[in-house]
């Protein structure tokens, strides 16, 4: 606007409008037709839709967001005349790019007290977004995800074995995800467009698990009337996962050493062989150099098949990663069961940290199911977990109560800090960035049994 001396004149804003054009939060209103009434600056930065034309139209025009059908936060709050503060969703920006934001709402009324509108403020997660995948980035590989620093030492080693076409060993407990590692193997190796076929080795009986693997011809048995490709052949140009590979027979294993020695096999009842053209990943629960000792597992196999070795730690040497493991079933089992189960409660989590898991990650994956048999929405408390679990709560010698969770997780990673360095105080108190006198504080507070300890005391 200019003067009568044609100078330009600077327009003063209400105190309200300078307060609202000032803060980063995008801010609209809409009257009790849905049609925006106001939109400040950070609304037009955000949506990338300049004021002139949002005025006027209808927010679900503008914002085209997630929430806008049936999840409207605004109609809830006007509905319920009740605000919400903080639920997130996404908007389609002026771009077409996603956009995640956080939503607050509130009512508006006229002088008179009725109800004439609605207000919503919105925040851009787009940094937000982007950091925690950063953060995600360093604590995942594939569909594996772990704070754990045991677990990270795996992560280092997996990309450069993804890229090897030689065998892999797979070994640790049951229940501690070694068909995921061998599925995140498959999916970043250049093997990836293929196949990936799984064979449970304990499962089958010998017989059966021979035909299974090579496939038979037509007429090589009884009833076999037609070919049968098998395991090897299906997973042609991918990768082949032999679990339970300890529990194949010694002569099922002469015929496994060929086709790793050969690179081809020989279906039942052919006359020819045919190319394996299969990446092998082998996995055990089992200890197979003391089978290889014993004579259960030869030993010309063992050393084929042992040409890189992945091993995992069971859960409780990994208790850090229990809420970023339990956090993931829940949410897979909000959208498997269609529920909404915010997580677990504080008085949830010690006690699943303080459980021992002999079977590790599938029993805690299968925990959080049965909690959602008896927990339709809210948090997953104590009432919602097994006995087995709440018993820890009063245990003989171990007080009245179970130690919280921060105590819990403290003694884990000082536990596994000792174990690294061969019950070194000082190197451990290094490793974990605190003065030695604050670690000997935190050992004799928490009762730690210690690995240098033990060690001692069995070489008297």
């Amino acid at each position: 606007m200019r003067n009568k001396g044609g100078k330009k004149r600077s327009v003063l804003l209400a105190p309200t409008d300078a307060i609202l054009e000032s803060i980063s939060d995008g801010v609209f209103t809409v009257d009790n037709d849905w049609r925006i009434t106001s939109f400040n600056r950070a609304a037009e930065a955000i949506t990338g839709v300049p004021r002139r034309e949002a005025i006027g139209r209808r927010c679900a025009d503008v914002f085209r967001s997630s929430m806008c059908e049936a999840e409207c936060p605004l109609r809830r709050t006007i509905r319920s005349r009740k605000p919400l503060i903080g639920r997130t969703g996404f908007i389609i920006n002026a771009r077409g790019e996603r956009i995640p934001i956080s939503v607050s709402t509130a009512v508006l009324r006229d002088g008179s007290g009725r109800v004439a509108g609605g207000a919503e403020t919105f925040r851009d997660l787009s940094e937000l977004e982007a950091l925690r995948s950063e953060l995600e980035g360093k604590f995942r590989v594939g569909d594996l995800a772990s704070r754990s620093p045991l677990m990270q030492r795996v992560f280092e080693v997996l990309p450069a074995v993804a890229a090897s076409p030689s065998t892999v060993l797979v070994l640790g407990e049951t229940g501690t995800g070694k068909e995921l590692v061998a599925r995140t193997l498959h999916a970043l190796s250049s093997r990836n467009r293929g196949p990936f076929v799984a064979v449970n080795c304990g499962a089958l009986p010998e017989t059966l698990l021979e035909s299974e693997l090579f496939g038979y011809k037509a007429g090589a048995f009884t009833g076999a009337q037609r070919d049968k490709p098998g395991r090897f052949a299906m997973a042609r140009g991918g990768t082949l996962f032999l679990d339970e590979i300890a529990e194949i027979s010694p002569a099922l294993q002469v015929k496994l050493l060929r086709v790793l020695q050969e690179r081809s096999y020989e279906p039942l009842g052919a006359t020819r062989s045919e190319a394996a053209d299969v990446r092998i990943i082998v996995a055990t629960n089992r200890d197979l150099a003391e089978r290889m000792r014993t004579g259960a597992f030869r030993e010309d196999l063992y050393y084929r098949v042992n040409v890189v070795r992945v091993e995992l730690p069971p859960l409780r040497r990994r208790k850090e990663d229990i809420p970023l493991l339990a956090g993931q079933f829940i949410e897979r089992f909000n959208r498997l069961q269609g529920k909404s189960v915010q997580g677990l409660s504080a008085a949830a989590l010690p006690l699943l940290m303080a459980h021992h898991w002999p079977g590790n990650i599938r029993e805690l994956e299968n925990v959080i199911e049965r909690a959602f048999i008896l927990c339709a929405a809210g948090e997953i408390g104590i009432e919602h977990l097994p006995a087995e679990l709440t018993a820890l709560r009063a245990v003989p010698g171990r007080g009245s109560r179970v130690r919280s969770a921060h105590d819990i997780l403290d003694a884990q990673a000082i536990h596994s800090a000792l174990e690294r360095q061969g019950g070194n105080r000082v190197a451990a108190a290094r490793e974990l960035g605190i003065h030695k006198t604050t670690l000997f504080r935190r050992i004799k507070k928490l009762g730690l049994d210690l690995p240098g300890r033990r060690l001692r005391q069995n070489k008297k």
